[in-house]
């Protein structure tokens, strides 16, 4: 009888164990019985619980195993979280980085954070969306910020999957309505407690007197003046309260096409010469419509071209540079990249990285934008040309391109206060429609274009190329664009002023409730403590020095390493070596060899008065208090690490990268600092001579190369080219032979 218990004939199979799902080596339980207990979930004011489940576990995909930890699974009305049984296992990494965000935990997504929901039945992967007639084994959520969650719901009671997968699927792909977002129950619960931080002095511009302020700043106001036209946004609910426009300009003019047509000031460069932007003119079939607005349009530029105003260049955004369509179809193919279910998923595409990399044409329009931004630049400095930049509303590319070009031209936008007074200026000022392009509402699919995004990520590449011209970190871009999707900021959940405005009840002041009071994403301290603020600072930034200008000259910064891979890639690799670990030095220039050519776009060539402005400014030494301009050709346009691939550790280089060279320099300011110290107070104490090494960056070999975001995560040894990649490829010698001849890049 036994004997056919074991064999494969009709004899019934034993009843399966747990053991035959997962094998007990593979969960992580600290040697404890897998038991629920009770876990603390810290909800802010306002907000709910709306369902939860228990004995989920929550996976952490390592090669071909699948370990993970159990727990309970949680949607709110603001987030879902995962609270483990065992929390020392998870919060380890964070508590020994002190890089800890008090409003989202590691284990935390936002409602707004989530991208797209997948499960798992039978070992195939499908979209969740609206009611389901079956519910996953496990729930996968790839989130906006490039995070994976892997949850694993086998051993999960029946009606507490139904509750939680409905519940999330509901509260983060159904459509909303704009009073419904938890912004508005915290800031009616939490107004009590507002939050300041007395060190914030950005520049809202909400008054008057701030954009007088500004046009102080930039000397503009001999030729321009701030109006208030708009006040209680009775001319157009687009365009804030308060913005600037030419002096000759009679104010009765602005509300004739509620706004439209009118040329809106943006800054003023040191020559006089302006930045301006302008909405296009609504489009109109009859004829008699169409000849009054070229009669009101001819009268405007009349105005704008008379002395004292130097000649205009308008510049077409809606027809002659890129559309919203291709931004958004660029970045879909390109955040597929980095939403890597598992190590294997990663190892078997790293193969065909460079061509998935070059057919989501994501660099290329980070390079277009920021061409684009110096041909403005050119255009202001070297030929005294206003720009007037027309869009059909003025709030996309306007921003991306009006911004991009002060952060280029005005050292201030290079501090953190200025760079956020900037982002309210031409950003929340300049009526972007956060609401529609975040899709934080869920009604439009199509809205959703990552603007914002792409600024800062051009704003990176400026920040990479030239790291002591910026106050703040790459670390303050990744953390700011992570901001996008936390509903208790204002900042970004709306699409205009107005908007703003009318909802917090600031228009109805006769009523009896107060109005609520947001909170703004300006204030760190709401979600860093003092130390972890610490990054968000540059040590290498220097306030403009008064020294002479013959004085600086030895002072350019050569940063300028010429090459196509990912920034991970050192310019002395380690003997395991590839693409992020170079197999061999003959490989990797092969590989690097046969994609140069493609990425350098030889006939895309640069106007002969742009080329010499370009070459000449690049063949002199740096000012990084004065005009700042990147260089854009192919392998100079590289992919923003730290936001993109933070979360996968095989792009990790432990204890290397950019971070082990900061944390030596931390360690000697500080050094340096306590010597200072120690010399002011004339205390002779040899003993007392020792600085501490900044807590936060201390012992830079135990850190990953995407500090602060990963610490000493799980490190794979798979090799670069998998074995099925090498079956593909054939021989090594014929690998370049395959597309395109090899590029020497010894020169480089």
């Amino acid at each position: 009888m036994l004997g056919k218990g074991v064999g494969v004939g009709g004899t019934k199979a034993p009843k399966p164990s747990f053991v035959s799902y997962v094998r007990p080596e593979e969960i992580h339980t600290n040697n404890q019985e897998v038991a629920e207990k009770e876990v603390a979930l810290h909800l802010l004011p306002g907000e709910q619980l709306l369902c939860e489940a228990s004995t989920v576990l929550k996976y952490v995909q390592e090669d071909a195993c699948q370990h993970g930890i159990y727990g309970k699974l949680i949607c709110t009305d603001f987030k879902i979280a995962f609270l483990s049984d065992d929390d020392s296992t998870l919060d380890n990494d964070v508590c020994e980085t002190q890089f800890k965000n008090k409003v989202i935990g590691e284990n935390e997504i936002t409602l707004h954070c989530v991208d797209q929901i997948y499960g798992v039945f039978d070992e195939k992967k499908k979209t969740l969306f609206g009611q389901l007639k079956k519910y996953p084994e496990k729930l996968i959520i790839h989130c906006k910020d490039l995070r994976v969650f892997h949850f694993g719901l086998r051993y999960t009671k029946e009606e507490e999957v139904k509750r939680i997968v409905s519940g999330i699927i509901h509260h983060t792909q159904a459509p909303k309505l704009l009073k419904r977002l938890f912004l508005f129950s915290y800031a009616a619960t939490a107004q009590d407690k507002p939050v300041r931080d007395p060190q914030n002095h950005t520049v809202m511009f909400d008054t008057l007197q701030d954009w007088c302020w500004e046009l102080e700043r930039t000397r503009g106001n001999m030729k321009y003046k701030a109006v208030s036209v708009n006040k209680g946004y009775k001319v157009c609910e687009r365009l804030p309260a308060y913005f600037v426009i030419p002096i000759p300009l009679p104010e009765e003019e602005v509300p004739r096409f509620q706004g439209h047509g009118i040329p809106i000031w943006c800054w003023s460069c040191h020559n006089g010469c302006a930045l301006l932007k302008m909405s296009a003119l609504p489009k109109e079939q009859d004829d008699g419509i169409l000849q009054i607005q070229k009669s009101f349009l001819d009268g405007i530029y009349r105005i704008i071209h008379r002395p004292p105003y130097e000649n205009v260049k308008t510049e077409d955004l809606s027809s002659n540079f890129l559309s919203l369509q291709e931004i958004q179809s660029a970045y879909s193919k390109f955040k597929q990249l980095f939403l890597i279910d598992n190590s294997t998923e990663f190892w078997d595409t790293d193969i065909k990285w460079f061509s998935l990399l070059e057919s989501s044409s994501w660099l290329d329009i980070v390079r277009r934008c920021l061409k684009k931004a110096i041909e403005i630049a050119e255009c202001l400095e070297a030929q005294n040309m206003n720009i007037l930049l027309l869009e059909e509303n003025a709030s996309d590319l306007c921003c991306l391109l009006s911004s991009l070009v002060q952060v280029m031209m005005d050292p201030h936008c290079r501090t953190r206060v200025g760079f956020q007074s900037l982002v309210q200026k031409e950003w929340i000022m300049g009526g972007h429609c956060f609401l529609d392009r975040c899709n934080h509402l869920r009604q439009s699919d199509k809205e959703e274009v990552p603007m914002f995004l792409l600024f800062l990520d051009c704003v990176w590449q400026l920040m990479h190329q030239h790291p002591p011209a910026f106050e703040f970190t790459e670390t303050y871009l990744t953390v700011l664009s992570d901001s996008l999707y936390i509903p208790i900021f204002s900042t970004f959940f709306f699409n205009s002023p107005h908007q703003k405005d009318i909802n917090m009840g600031r228009e109805n002041l006769d009523i009896q409730s107060k109005p609520l009071n947001l909170l703004t994403v300006w204030d760190w301290s709401v979600q860093f403590e003092p130390k972890a603020q610490t990054l968000l600072q540059n040590p290498l930034y220097v306030a403009k020095p008064k020294l002479d200008r013959g004085q600086r000259k030895g002072s350019r910064c050569k940063h300028h390493q010429r090459q196509l891979s990912l920034p991970l890639t050192q310019s002395k690799s380690s003997p395991k070596r590839g693409f992020f670990r170079e197999e061999t030095d003959h490989l990797i220039k092969n590989l690097l060899g046969k994609r140069i050519s493609k990425l350098i776009n030889p006939s895309d060539e640069l106007q002969d008065s742009f080329r010499e402005f370009y070459d000449s400014w690049h063949s002199k030494p740096s000012d990084h208090h004065g005009l700042l301009l990147p260089r854009i050709e192919g392998p100079e346009v590289k992919v923003w690490a730290q936001r993109y691939l933070r979360w996968i550790p095989e792009a990790q280089i432990l204890g290397g990268g950019r971070v082990a060279t900061m944390s030596k320099l931390l360690e000697m300011m500080a050094e340096v600092q306590s010597l200072q110290e120690k010399i002011e107070e004339r205390n002779n104490s040899q003993g007392a001579l020792q600085a501490k090494a900044p807590s936060l960056l201390r012992n830079s070999a135990r850190l990953s190369s995407l500090f602060p975001f990963a610490l000493l995560q799980r490190h794979s040894s798979k090799p670069v080219l998998p074995t099925s990649g090498w079956k593909t490829l054939g021989d090594e010698e014929d690998l370049a032979k395959r597309e395109d001849e090899f590029v020497d890049l010894g020169d480089v």
